[in-house]
């Protein structure tokens, strides 16, 4: 099976398994962009659950962008102590809301190589932002996108940006970015790292590292 014919597979079960009618985990008001921004951020090694209960309360203390340009990085570092590498995402966090006022007049901008200028913003975060913001087809590369991706046979690469242009060749482009919500359910309900569920897999009987085993 040729790896075009295999990711149209992959995509139907993957609709069947978990529908298409699939929202960020990462929680946010539509009418403030930066949310989703700072929140994918702060996501980095952190699970989205946890990043969702320090955001609930963060954007109430910081309800606008000029209130979180203007924060103080040491309280600020203790409002988001909580998810991990806090200095550097606080640090980010703030001078990301700097520019975004001083540049781009307080508005998220939609195109990659302007978002990935961005302190703190590498090119899962602008995918992040493209597609859920502006609705352009993008495929987020995260553990769970790039660890079911090379198992199941989707690609052979390590490095996200690989990964991402070896989806974008195979994958229809209407699942850009569906792909990424329903590969990270599947990741963590059945395909997860240290104890994969093989025998409970929708993918096992096209799966490359379930027909090795």
């Amino acid at each position: 099976m040729r790896k075009s014919e295999l990711a149209r597979v992959v995509c139907d079960k993957l609709n069947m398994e978990y529908g298409t009618n699939l929202r960020c985990y990462l929680e946010y008001m539509p009418e403030k962009p930066w949310q989703l921004l700072f929140a994918t951020i702060m996501s980095a090694q952190c699970t989205d659950e946890r990043v969702n209960q320090v955001t609930g309360v963060l954007y109430k203390k910081y309800p606008e962008l000029q209130d979180i340009a203007d924060a103080d990085i040491k309280e600020f570092e203790k409002d988001i102590f909580s998810i991990g590498f806090y200095h550097n995402k606080a640090k980010n966090i703030i001078a990301c809301a700097q520019v975004l006022l001083r540049d781009y007049g307080g508005e998220v901008p939609s195109d990659i190589e302007e978002l990935i200028k961005l302190p703190g913003v590498g090119r899962k975060t602008a995918n992040v932002i493209r597609g859920n913001i502006y609705g352009i087809e993008s495929i987020v590369v995260d553990t769970h996108v790039k660890r079911v991706s090379k198992l199941v046979g989707l690609t052979v690469n390590d490095d996200p940006e690989k990964v991402e242009k070896d989806l974008m060749k195979i994958l229809p482009k209407d699942q850009w970015i569906l792909y990424n919500f329903q590969v990270i359910a599947h990741g963590r309900k059945v395909c997860i790292a240290r104890r994969p569920r093989c025998a409970e897999c929708v993918l096992k009987d096209v799966c490359k590292f379930y027909k090795a085993k």
